[in-house]
């Protein structure tokens, strides 16, 4: 099983630059991520409708898409828990002020960590960043 942060999760389904490496990818294993990344996926392809860079027709279709794949089974959610939040909560209180990590990355790594994880894939060079934080290695396919 392979961790994808929403960054890859959306090249999935959109066609982002590096969506074809990343796709390849995901066709070579099982993916996971955080359940925080459907709220994540839905709200960037939201700000596309909102953008004008997709259509409410394209915005529908990619919506139901996504929705079946989830009740399908496509992904492997994993929750957050207390072990989790402790794990971000030592993370930040040991972070240098010059390092940049956002609340929803910090529980993408904190979450893939706790789950044994030992790469998380991702194009976000922030969060690439700070995965060595979490003790597991930041990697983009693109």
């Amino acid at each position: 099983m392979i961790y994808f942060d929403t960054s890859y999760l959306v090249r999935l389904y959109y066609q982002d630059p590096g969506a074809g490496e990343v796709r390849a990818l995901a066709a070579s294993d099982h993916v996971a991520c955080a359940a925080l990344g459907q709220a994540e996926m839905m709200a960037a392809f939201h700000r596309k409708l909102r953008e004008g860079a997709i259509k409410p027709a394209a915005y529908a279709a990619l919506a139901g898409q996504v929705e079946a794949h989830i009740q399908a089974g496509a992904f492997h959610w994993l929750g957050q828990d207390q072990e989790i939040l402790s794990r971000i909560r030592r993370v930040y209180r040991n972070l240098p002020a010059s390092v940049f990590l956002r609340g929803a990355d910090a529980i993408h790594l904190g979450t893939a960590a706790e789950a044994g994880f030992r790469i998380v894939y991702s194009n976000d060079a922030h969060l690439l960043d700070a995965a060595r934080r979490f003790g597991i290695e930041g990697r983009d396919v693109i």
